[in-house]
Order: structure tokens, then sequence, then C-alpha cells
């Protein structure tokens, strides 16, 4: 326990005296790609722990671009377009059984706000906003029927890391929440931001 009070106080103390050397991220203007694993799932879990436990899981390929408009060298505003695009693999062992899957094949248009710890090297950063889907969502499990193409608002949060030297790549965990399809993703991402001043 003091252990870890004493390096609080030590990074807090590094942190005031030297504010210059502790950016988590430039100020100004900048462009991140990021690619990555995403899954889709429903918000239900289906007969949870039971021998008759359906996997409804979605799988696939993401990405996304933002541009960064860096306020404070630990706070920026990301708009952000990008795409998800899972999908479910069959059983052939389920002849005349309903198919349950969870699937998003959508784009995502949207805006987010970073907080990150202005650390040199390893930064920890979490992020949250709102957003669009546009595209096909397929929630069909035992409690929910949602197969459409429309509109959708989404939720995202990320936590992540900014690592390197001026803190370019970044490894993060997203969510994408559709409350209307009753659905969420779930993303693991790499990215590099490009700086743009």
């Amino acid at each position: 326990m003091a252990l870890t009070l004493r390096s609080i106080f030590i990074c807090t103390l590094l942190t005031i005296l030297f504010p210059n050397q502790t950016k988590a991220q430039a100020t100004g203007n900048a462009i991140k790609a990021s690619i990555g694993f995403g899954s889709s799932s429903s918000y239900y879990i289906e007969n949870y722990g039971s021998q008759d436990e359906i996997d409804v899981m979605g799988g696939g390929l993401y990405f996304q671009g933002e541009y960064i408009i860096g306020i404070k060298s630990w706070l920026s505003l990301r708009p952000y377009a990008g795409a998800i695009f899972t999908s479910v693999d069959k059983n052939q062992n389920l002849q005349n059984q309903p198919q349950y899957k969870v699937t998003t094949n959508a784009f995502l248009l949207g805006g987010k706000l970073r907080l990150c710890a202005p650390i040199p090297w390893v930064a920890p950063f979490i992020e949250g906003g709102i957003g669009t889907s546009i595209g096909k969502f397929e929630t069909i499990t035992p409690a929910v029927n949602f197969n459409k193409s429309d509109i959708l608002l989404h939720i995202p949060f990320n936590v992540g890391l900014a690592i390197g030297r001026r803190n370019n790549f970044e490894i993060a965990v997203s969510g994408y929440f559709h409350p209307a399809a009753k659905q969420s993703s779930g993303v693991f991402a790499v990215g590099y931001t490009f700086p743009l001043d």
C-alpha cells in the first residue's frame, strides 16, 4: 500500500513540476487509422451456463479513421468514420431448426471525447461519445427478433493505451452499443496517429 501511494505521489509531483514534459497526446490536429477484430453479441445471454447455451456471436473485420482535434495534452475531440462487418458460421448440425445469430454490417459515424493520462511512453485513455450506424443489423435469438437495414444510434466507449515516444501507436478495446437492435459490438484494435501540425 505504501509503495502504491509513493508511486502516485511521485507521478503527481513530476506532472506538476514538469508539465511540458508530460504530454499524453499532441495538441493540434492529427489523423488516426485503426484496424482490428470486431464481434457482435446480444444484450441478453441465452441460457448461460446450461447445456442448451446458444452461441450467437458474430466475428469479423473492423476499421476506423478519426480526425483528432487536440485541445489539451490530456483532452481531445474526435469525429470518426469507420465500419464493422461481422458474420456467424452456419451450424450444419442444426437441420430444420432456427439459426440464431447476431451480426452487424454497418458504417459508423460520430464523435468522441478522449481523456488521456499525461504519461510519456505509455498513456492510458478513456473515450466516450455518440454516433450513428448505417447498415444491416441482425439480432435473432430466442428472446429477440430484430432484422433490419436501418440508421441506428450507437454509443461508443473505448479504453486503451497510447504507446511510443510520442504516443502515436494505440492498443484499444472498444464497445459500440446499439440499443434499438439490442446488440453490442466489441472491438480489439490497433491504430497509428499521423500528426498534421
